[in-house]
């Protein structure tokens, strides 16, 4: 074989070497049941043309690649953002160990997360001692000062019941009464993992706050709560406490995850790192009001600020963009009495200076994209802001409520006119779209460059490029301490989103006597 200790290659380009080729051509035709690569191409054309998109939209009992993921790795994350807590899981082994390769791919961090590993016989007699092992062992091996509980599939078919497993665990001793224990039931085959945020934050209200508001008084510590939702770009977290600190606003926000998914490499390791402190949680409904800075993925917390904390929950839109930007801003000033500070006021100016300089090339753009509710429907009104069209609006998780907004907002622009707007639909439906009515970029997580890799597979002129944002991103680093709220998060995304559309014009217009007429210095 080709690779040696003296010389070392990554499977790329390894395994193009002569030897591995016949190796893997050998295996192909010895032991694989493969069709003929002329059968291979004739299915794979079929698949990109108008009478299979019909067939596939009637798909029923299949999913292929739903882009979301499960609702315990949304609680996982929500425990995360709390101080020394450590999340665990009721359930399997293998669900974790999913949980933790999915942030640690992502994130480029270990996670911490633990499972009381349930296997057969927990699923026929339940789970009740793996809690009570996992808790006591949990506590004295981790040392956390706050364990946050959610489940799997399997607690969640045989109905093991937290609320019961944790007070039997505290009476016969293996964790103290008092010891903080929040819990949600999060079962993955309903929901997503913005659902298990939800749940798992709620379980966190209910757990300190549903029983302790007889001294509580709505606007007595002067503040406002900053309810994040399941956010995956760390520089959102920081800039909501930039913004908030330049205009000197008394602010909790509540779940804040920053330090423990972004530690320093500096010889210490920190199991536990930053979080939002349980008192401010405790705290919380003395706020003056709570803001949800993703609405449509919190009805739970919603609800219970709302009958719990008596806060009104002001409808603003996730702060993406320009106008849902200054919306957000305008409301916590009017909340707080604070005026929006001159910093952020020129901030706004450079960012709508960036629009001006690159609506050139961005005017007219087709973009399909898809991803979690609030990023998807904050993405399209940024698009519309900047005169570029989206296409095809695709979120799985998603209700026909949140399709009627987003259809609202593509009716509010003249480049909205195109847009249509699919829920409960799959990337295999997206790939059909891609092909059927070609947008001339995607945008989206990791999981779209499949869609990219077929597209060019028919040919150049059909290739879609993906533009990655969102989550999870595993094939590119460190996008995840970028923003994409507030001014400073639009200019990201347009540099993203304009930088893309000049890297694809220059690979368009680069053949020397051909097409470099057009393949200019100055752009």
């Amino acid at each position: 074989m080709s690779q040696t200790v003296d010389k070392i290659k990554p499977c790329y380009p390894l395994f193009g070497d002569e030897d591995y080729k016949a190796n893997l051509a050998a295996k192909r035709n010895t032991v694989e049941e493969v069709e003929s690569l002329d059968k291979i191409e004739e299915v794979f054309q079929w698949t990109t043309t108008k009478e299979y998109q019909e067939l596939n939209f009637k798909r029923e009992a299949l999913t292929i690649n739903p882009a979301k993921a499960c609702q315990p790795l949304g609680a996982v994350l929500c425990a995360l953002g709390f101080e020394k807590t450590l999340p665990y899981v009721h359930g399997s082994q293998g669900c974790v160990a999913y949980f933790r390769t999915y942030f640690n791919r992502h994130f480029k961090e270990p996670v911490a997360c633990v499972s009381d590993s349930m296997t057969e016989d927990a699923a026929v007699f339940g789970g009740q001692k793996n809690m009570f092992d996992g808790l006591e062992n949990a506590k004295a091996l981790y040392k956390p000062e706050m364990i946050a509980v959610s489940t799997t599939c399997m607690a969640e078919v045989i109905g093991d019941d937290l609320n019961a497993f944790i007070g039997n665990a505290k009476k016969e001793g293996h964790i103290p009464p008092e010891f903080p224990t929040p819990f949600a039931h999060t079962p993955s085959f309903v929901g997503s993992h913005t659902t298990g945020w939800d749940n798992m934050f709620e379980g966190i209200q209910r757990y300190f706050t549903l029983n302790e508001m007889d001294d509580k008084v709505v606007g007595s510590n002067a503040k406002i709560n900053l309810v994040p939702g399941f956010e995956t770009y760390l520089g959102n977290y920081r800039v909501m406490h930039r913004m908030m600190k330049e205009m000197g606003v008394g602010y909790s926000l509540l779940c804040d995850p920053t330090e423990v998914l972004d530690t320093p490499a500096d010889g210490e390791f920190r199991m536990y790192a930053g979080g939002t402190p349980v008192a401010e949680m405790k705290d919380a409904p003395n706020a003056i009001d709570t803001i949800l800075l993703q609405p449509w993925q919190l009805p739970k917390t919603k609800k219970f600020a709302q009958i719990t904390w008596k806060h009104d929950v002001p409808a603003v839109n996730i702060p993406m963009g320009l106008e849902w930007t200054d919306e957000f801003l305008m409301k916590v000033s009017e909340l707080t009495g604070k005026e929006i500070p001159e910093s952020l006021a020129k901030e706004r100016g450079r960012l709508v200076d960036m629009m001006t300089d690159s609506h050139t090339w961005l005017h007219g753009k087709k973009f399909a994209l898809y991803g979690d509710a609030d990023y998807v429907l904050g993405m399209v009104k940024f698009l519309l802001e900047l005169g570029a069209e989206p296409t095809h609006i695709l979120c799985n998780h998603a209700n026909k409520r949140w399709k009627k907004e987003v259809e609202k907002v593509l009716a509010s622009s003249p480049y909205g006119a195109g847009g249509q707007v699919h829920i409960g639909c799959d990337l295999w439906h997206l790939r059909s779209l891609c092909f059927t009515d070609k947008p001339d970029f995607l945008i989206g997580n990791s999981y779209g460059k499949f869609i990219q890799r077929d597209t060019l597979h028919k040919g150049k002129e059909f290739e879609v490029p993906l533009i990655r944002i969102g989550f999870p991103i595993f094939d590119r680093h460190h996008l995840h301490r970028m923003t994409t709220l507030g001014y400073e998060g639009a200019m990201y995304i347009l540099t993203t989103l304009v930088n893309a559309v000049l890297d694809r014009l220059d690979e368009e217009t680069r053949e020397m006597g051909v097409t470099d007429y057009n393949y200019d210095l100055v752009r």
